[in-house]
């Protein structure tokens, strides 16, 4: 029989100071000496506020790790009832591990000093730490584990800072007004990407006291047997739509073509992220899960920039499942994109937020660009004796 999960606690880390608009670019450094043309356009159209970079204002040098920045999330875990000291699986999600092995979770693991225990680790985009939290949710269902946690994490700002970029990032401001997708070719990622992590705790019973989140199901899809890849990083796209790999280049070329720079087909994306993680997306959740719109309170829908919000309420309404944007929940706003690690603090915040009852239906929607692929998570608030 399988068994049940329920996430107990949940954490969240953001680094530093909340970074506003105008402080951006000193922040991150300017792009050869000189201020954007277009990130104020791209700022207006994504909404975000406030962010936070792992960056030390006065030095610019790196304030922690990618592992650094997971490991506070998961010690925002620990209470009078659970020690980390019990954890038996650790699942990690992130975009951008700060190497390329050994394994992130074991980075991490590493971080917290925690006694022998499983780890894993989830690459891919966004979707990384959906499936980091899906591992560690069938491992508790399964009866493998107890006390499981999953993370997702990012620390984008590594990559973000000027000297990465050169001056065909910077777009004529004119010309983005004009095309709005070319702030999605030039400043997008540099003017959206922040660092963040969250954790939970998955037991397979509520906690003794307070409210926690049964674990329905999680559902992902991934799309790459039709799309190309969008969003890559250490790699450069092909007329034909390959990817040819850092490997595969002299090392000469990995700073003069960006290699490592993170990149967007924005053309790709703005015509297919909808219809591929919404419209095919949820239309197979609700053939799979029977789902109904009016059995869930709160829509947690992870999306990169306010620009997407309305397309996203409008592929919904497409497929028939309608919810009003009064029950929908964000902080895109003041906590930035965080990519794997957004879906986690936008619960740690609705968890902790007083706003929660037991019975509530949590539906979370974390769509990824990289090659496109879609997660939803069902969750439902529950007491200490209402399972």
């Amino acid at each position: 029989m399988t068994g049940r999960a329920f996430i107990t606690a949940v954490g969240a880390f953001l680094p530093g100071e909340p970074v506003n608009n105008a402080d951006l670019e000193p922040v991150l450094g300017f792009v050869n000496g000189k201020v954007s043309r277009a990130g104020g356009v791209v700022l207006r159209s994504n909404g975000i506020q406030t962010r936070h970079y792992a960056i030390n204002r006065e030095t610019g040098a790196p304030s922690h790790s990618g592992a650094a920045i997971a490991a506070e999330a998961v010690r925002q875990l620990a209470s009078e009832r659970f020690s980390l000291d019990a954890i038996d699986c650790l699942a990690c999600g992130t975009s951008l591990p700060d190497q390329i092995f050994p394994n992130h979770g074991s980075m991490v693991h590493g971080e917290l000093k925690l006694p022998p225990c499983e780890v894993m680790a989830s690459s891919g985009v966004c979707l990384s730490g959906v499936a980091a939290m899906k591992y560690a949710m069938m491992g508790v269902k399964g009866g493998e584990f107890q006390h499981a946690v999953a993370s997702g994490s990012e620390r984008a700002s590594g990559a973000l800072r000027g000297q990465f970029f050169h001056n065909d990032t910077d777009a004529a401001a004119s010309d983005v007004v004009k095309r709005p997708s070319l702030a999605f070719e030039k400043d997008f990622l540099r003017f959206m990407l922040s660092d963040g992590a969250g954790a939970v705790l998955i037991e397979p019973q509520p906690a003794p006291t307070g409210l926690s989140l049964r674990m329905d199901w999680i559902v992902t899809r991934s799309y790459a047997n039709e799309m190309d890849s969008c969003m890559y990083a250490g790699a450069e796209k092909l007329p034909d739509g390959t990817l040819k790999s850092w490997m595969d280049y002299d090392p000469r070329e990995w700073l003069t073509r960006s290699v490592f720079a993170i990149k967007q087909d924005a053309k790709q994306l703005n015509e297919h992220i909808i219809r591929y993680t919404v419209d095919y997306g949820l239309q197979e959740v609700q053939r799979l899960k029977q789902l109904d719109p009016n059995g869930v309170t709160w829509f947690l829908p992870h999306y990169s920039s306010l620009y997407f919000r309305d397309k996203v309420a409008a592929g919904m309404e497409r497929v028939g499942f309608v919810i009003p944007q009064a029950r929908w929940f964000s902080n895109l706003t003041t906590k930035g994109n965080t990519g794997s690690a957004s879906v986690y603090i936008m619960l740690e915040e609705l968890f902790h937020s007083g706003k929660l009852n037991e019975g509530d239906r949590l539906l979370c929607y974390v769509p990824e660009s990289g090659r496109f692929s879609t997660g939803y998570i069902l969750l439902t608030v529950c007491g200490p004796d209402r399972a």
